[in-house]
C-alpha cells in the first residue's frame, strides 16, 4: 500500500503537499516524494525515509509552482532501493509525472512491449514506472502537439486496456494539469475534492479522505473504478469513465488495517465499520462461547481499538489498555524484513502488569498474518501475570497472498496457510482464538454502502477480483516475496538490524 496526493491550487502547493503525506504517513514509511510544476519547469524531491526526514527546508523552497504531486511509499515485495521512490519521471510526450498506489498483475508482460515494441526503456522493478511508460506512449501515439482532455481521456482508455491489477494513480502533465484515475475495480482507494480561496477553487485527489479533510478540503466524491478526473492547470475540472467494463471489488482489507479510522472510502466510514468488526464479534463469543470467563478486553494498539471497545460494551466486561506503543517505532505488519519485525515488538509494545496481574485476558486484533507479533505479544501478557490468554481476530484467517500491492508475504510464511484454526492458536500460544467470520466482515463493510455488492476478499478466500490469478503466478510471487531474497536485496534493511543490535547491547 502507498499514499499518493496530487494538487492543483492557486498559490505553491508544496506545503500543502507536504501535510498531506504526513497525514497519509501510515500508508508508507519506506520512502517519500514530491514533485512540483512551475510554468512548465519541474522540481523533484524523493528519498528514502519519512516525510518529515526526507523534506528539510532547502528542500520545500525549491518545490516551487501551483500544482503537482506527492508520494508516500512501502515496499511491496522488500524492496527499498531510493531508485524506486516515487513521483517517476519520463520525459516524452510533454514531460510526465507519475505516483501510483496498487499493484499490477503483468508487469513483465506490458515491461517487455514497451521495450520491444514501443522502444522505452525501464530503469527500475517498479510496476509504477511501468504503468507511467504505458501511460506516456498512449498520449504520445495520438501525435498532438497540443493534448487536449479527450486526448488525456482516450490514453486512460488504453491504459485500462493494456494493464491488469490494482492501480490508483496521479499522474502531473507538465503544463496540462493533473489526472488521476482508478483501475476498472477500483480495488485500491481514490478520492478527490475542492476547496475556494480569494484567488478561486483548488482540487485535490489523494488516497483518503482525511487527507482532504486536514487541508480544509470538501469531499466531493471517490474516484469511480475505471474513471478519470482531470485538472488542469486553470483549474478546471473534467471527469470520465474510461473503462469499457468495470465490476467493483473495492479491498476489504483497507477496512479491516491499512486505512485511517477517520477516513470515508467509497461511501463507506472506517471507524463504523471497525465498530461493527466489534458488533460482530460479540455475536459470534456468545453464539459459540457463552460461558466465557474472560475478565478483561485489551486491544492490541492502535487498529484494533475500535472493534475491541465495541467487544466489551456488548459483553459486558471491562475494557482495558494493557499495552503502551511507543510511537516512534513504526508499523510492524509494513517492516520489510523478518528478523527486524521480530525486533521491533518489544520496542514497540511495553506491558502493564497491574492490568494483567491474575485474569483471564482477551486480547483483540485487527487481523493475524505471519502470526510472530502476536506470539511475542500474547508471552508478554504472560509474563506480565495473565492466568489465561485468549486471542480474537477482527478478520478471518489470512490464508492467501495479496498481489494488488499489501505487502502479504508468500504462502508459506501466512500463519494460517494450510492450517487449521486449533493448530493457529497452538502456535500462537492462545488458550483460545476466535477468528471473525467473513460473511460477518463483509456485512461489516457494506453496512456503509449497500449498492456495494463485491469486495476483494481475497487474502482471505484466495478468490482474487482481476480473475488473472493462478498458481504459477503465485509461485512467482513467492520466489520474489521469499525472506531469503527480501535480506538479499535490502542493504539498508541490514544496516538497519545493526543499528537496532548495538541499540539492544547497550
Amino acid at each position: 500500500m502507498c499514499g499518493i496526493v496530487g494538487i492543483v491550487g492557486k498559490s505553491n502547493v508544496n506545503q500543502a503537499i507536504y501535510d498531506c503525506l504526513t497525514v497519509l504517513q501510515h500508508r508508507g514509511q519506506d520512502a517519500a516524494g514530491i514533485v512540483t510544476c512551475d510554468d512548465k519547469k519541474l522540481f523533484l524531491r524523493k528519498d528514502n525515509g519519512l516525510v518529515r526526514d526526507v523534506f528539510r527546508a532547502s528542500h520545500m523552497h525549491r518545490l516551487v509552482g501551483n500544482m503537482g504531486i506527492g508520494h508516500v511509499r512501502y515496499p511491496t515485495e522488500g524492496t527499498s532501493s531510493s531508485a524506486e521512490a516515487q513521483p517517476f519521471y519520463v520525459n516524452s510526450p510533454y514531460g510526465i509525472t507519475l505516483a501510483h498506489n496498487g499493484n499490477l498483475t503483468n508487469t513483465a508482460e506490458i515491461g517487455e512491449d514497451l521495450f520491444k515494441e514501443d522502444l522505452r526503456h525501464i530503469n527500475t522493478n517498479s510496476d509504477s514506472e511501468v504503468l507511467l511508460n504505458a501511460f506516456a506512449h498512449e498520449l504520445q501515439r495520438l501525435g498532438k502537439l497540443v493534448a487536449t482532455e479527450d486526448d488525456i481521456f482516450t490514453a486512460v482508455s488504453q491504459v485500462h486496456k493494456r494493464c491488469r491489477g490494482a492501480y490508483a494513480v496521479v499522474a502531473m502533465i507538465t503544463g496540462y494539469g493533473i489526472v488521476g484515475f482508478r483501475d476498472p475495480h477500483g480495488i485500491r482507494p481514490l478520492c478527490f475534492g475542492e476547496r475556494e480561496t480569494d484567488n478561486g477553487v483548488e482540487y485535490m485527489i489523494a488516497s483518503e479522505s482525511v487527507a482532504l479533510q486536514s487541508m480544509g478540503f470538501t469531499l466531493i466524491r471517490d474516484v469511480l473504478p475505471g474513471e478519470a478526473v482531470y485538472i488542469n492547470r486553470d483549474g478546471q475540472l473534467y471527469t470520465r469513465l474510461c473503462a469499457a467494463k468495470v465490476s467493483f471489488s473495492p479491498c476489504i482489507f483497507e477496512y479491516v488495517y491499512l486505512a485511517r479510522p477517520d477516513s470515508i472510502m467509497d461511501g463507506i466510514s472506517v471507524y463504523k465499520a471497525r465498530l461493527r468488526m466489534g458488533e460482530k464479534l460479540a455475536e459470534k463469543i456468545k453464539r459459540t462461547w457463552a460461558d466465557h470467563d474472560i475478565d478483561v478486553i485489551m486491544p492490541i494498539p492502535d487498529t484494533s481499538r475500535t472493534a475491541a471497545l465495541q467487544l466489551a460494551n456488548l459483553l459486558g466486561v471491562k475494557y482495558r489498555e494493557g499495552f503502551i506503543k511507543n510511537r516512534y517505532i513504526g508499523r510492524t505488519f509494513i517492516m520489510p524484513g523478518q528478523s527486524l519485525r521480530k525486533k521491533s515488538v518489544r520496542q514497540k509494545l511495553n506491558s502493564i502488569e497491574l492490568e494483567f496481574a491474575n485474569k483471564n485476558v482477551l486480547l483483540v486484533d485487527d487481523s493475524i498474518v505471519r502470526g510472530t507479533t502476536c506470539n511475542q505479544i500474547i508471552t508478554m501478557a504472560r509474563e506480565a501475570g495473565a492466568k489465561k490468554v485468549y486471542f480474537a481476530s477482527a478478520s478471518p484467517a489470512v490464508r492467501y497472498p495479496n498481489v494488488y500491492g499489501i505487502d502479504m508475504p508468500a504462502a508459506s510464511e501466512l500463519i494460517a496457510s494450510g492450517r487449521t484454526d486449533e493448530e493457529v492458536q497452538q502456535i500462537i500460544g492462545a488458550d483460545r482464538l476466535i477468528y471473525q467470520d467473513l460473511d460477518d466482515l463483509i456485512a461489516c463493510a457494506r453496512g456503509g454502502n449497500p449498492e456495494i455488492t463485491r469486495f476483494d476478499c481475497s487474502v482471505f478466500d484466495g478468490k482474487y477480483a482481476t480473475g488473472d490469478i493462478d498458481e504459477a503466478y503465485l509461485k512467482r510471487l513467492e520466489n520474489r516475496r521469499s525472506e531469503g531474497a527480501k535480506e538479499k536485496k535490502s542493504e539498508e534493511l541490514k544496516l538497519d538490524e545493526d543499528i537496532i543490535d548495538l541499540y539492544n547491547e547497550e
